[in-house]
């Protein structure tokens, strides 16, 4: 499996929408990586309110552990980029904390 990246998914209700917006701006200060907006509705595959964080393959170990660590609460899904959404957001994906089943089916549409 060739691993482009890594997308970390920060997700959350909208009563905690500030919580994961502090979090999100640590990593930012803590990292070097890409760091996408605040959804406060479903996007995507995602069920809830989520914000991706783009992470290198170099920096994937440390950001784990980091959030691990430090995530207070925020629900985190983690995925490879690899080409193969479908297999990336199912077979090859992690959480922190809760999971949340996710809409797969938009993927499934486009093989």
């Amino acid at each position: 499996m060739d691993i482009e990246y890594y997308h970390f998914h920060l997700y959350y209700e909208p009563e905690n929408i500030d919580q994961a917006s502090k979090l999100r701006d640590q990593i930012g200060e803590c990292f070097d990586v890409a760091l996408g907006r605040l959804w406060d509705r479903p996007v995507g595959p995602h069920p809830i309110g989520s914000c991706q964080i783009s992470v290198s393959v170099e920096l994937f170990q440390e950001v784990l552990v980091w959030l691990m660590e430090n995530r207070r609460g925020i629900d985190v899904f983690i995925h490879p980029a690899t080409g193969d959404d479908l297999k990336d957001h199912s077979e090859h994906a992690m959480w922190l904390g809760r999971s949340y089943p996710l809409k797969l089916d938009m993927f499934r549409s486009r093989s």
